[in-house]
């Protein structure tokens, strides 16, 4: 997490006006005024009920505010949206990722510290425009449903707020300004608070927008075996083995993959290729070697044993059919 993961969350305000423009600003987040030192809850609550989460600060409160504090954690807040079912993206720490997210349609929760002559003042609140022409912000900060800050005056307090920024998104959606490793990063800490479904809902989307980038390949491919989804599984580390067929770690996983399917000979065929490829770039790989000598023992005691195709028709021929379609 950025610096703003320490921080802690109690409130403070004022400056100018400005009728609302629903083409400049996200007019239909919800608002939730908060109660005293509660900013935390408040701000949460709106990007969670937002996302279509059923959410409100009374019930968010007890499991992010500390009282011994006055305050709300970052961490917490994180931890309390991935509880809800969302997926929390931490937002890269420029304007131009705020902005992103804005034209995107995702509000955005910020860090603000709004202390003044070197005393802390910690602030969560809630971006929802961005108005480049006059310089301003619009907020949902504190009482206030729309608070408007110079621009200059957010960046700064913001600054001082570390520049953490957070999306909460379902799990269908993905964050406008993160690269899909980053992307990648953040499921992977969501999937032990998401269903199943969630996850695969998740991992479709990024391969709906990266179909041909090798984390997300990895990554959807591992979530798949995991769930048991064999046929995507394989289909996804042979997509991602067709554009870099020294994927070690890949090519192992499709070998472990097809012994569970009975498949032994192509089992052993991608396992030995892990070896050698392995053996070509011991520095890369080395890792994985224990990994990939268990799965050719694997394979080979399989062959020993007489192991046979199992189950599937085809089961352990690559695809024929296209596959270069999210799974």
């Amino acid at each position: 997490m950025a610096s703003g993961a320490v921080a802690l969350g109690a409130c403070a305000f004022l400056p100018p006006s400005l009728p609302e423009d629903p083409a400049r600003e996200l007019a239909a987040v919800p608002f939730f005024p908060q109660t005293i030192h509660h900013c935390g809850p408040a701000a949460l609550a709106t990007v969670l009920a937002w996302s279509g989460a059923p959410a409100t600060p009374e019930g968010l409160a007890p499991q992010v505010y500390i009282p011994g504090r006055e305050g709300s954690l970052a961490v917490e807040l994180v931890a309390a949206a991935r509880r809800a079912g969302r997926i929390p993206y931490q937002v890269p720490p420029t304007a131009v990722a705020l902005r992103a997210e804005l034209a995107a349609g995702h509000p955005v929760l910020v860090l603000q510290d709004l202390g003044i002559a070197g005393l802390r003042a910690w602030h969560f609140a809630v971006i929802v425009g961005l108005d480049d022409g006059r310089d301003l912000v619009v907020l949902r900060s504190g009482t206030e449903r729309r608070r408007i800050e110079r621009l200059e005056q957010f960046v700064a307090s913001w600054k001082r707020g570390g520049n953490w920024a957070l999306v909460t998104l379902p799990p269908g959606q993905l964050p406008a300004s993160l690269a899909p490793g980053e992307v990648v990063r953040e499921i992977e800490e969501a999937r032990a608070f998401l269903p199943a479904t969630a996850a695969a809902a998740a991992y479709a989307a990024a391969l709906g927008r990266w179909p041909a980038d090798p984390t997300v390949l990895f990554a959807a491919a591992n979530e798949a075996y995991a769930g048991q989804r064999l046929t995507d599984a394989a289909a996804l580390y042979r997509r991602l083995l067709a554009a870099e067929p020294d994927a070690v770690a890949a090519r192992n996983n499709l070998a472990s993959l097809l012994l569970e399917r009975g498949c032994v000979a192509a089992a052993r065929a991608e396992a030995s290729r892990a070896l050698e490829d392995l053996g070509r770039d011991p520095a890369r790989h080395g890792a994985y070697r224990a990994a990939v000598e268990d799965t050719l023992a694997r394979a080979l005691a399989g062959s020993e044993a007489g192991g046979t195709v199992s189950g599937e028709v085809g089961a352990c021929a690559p695809p024929t059919a296209d596959t270069s379609r999210p799974l």
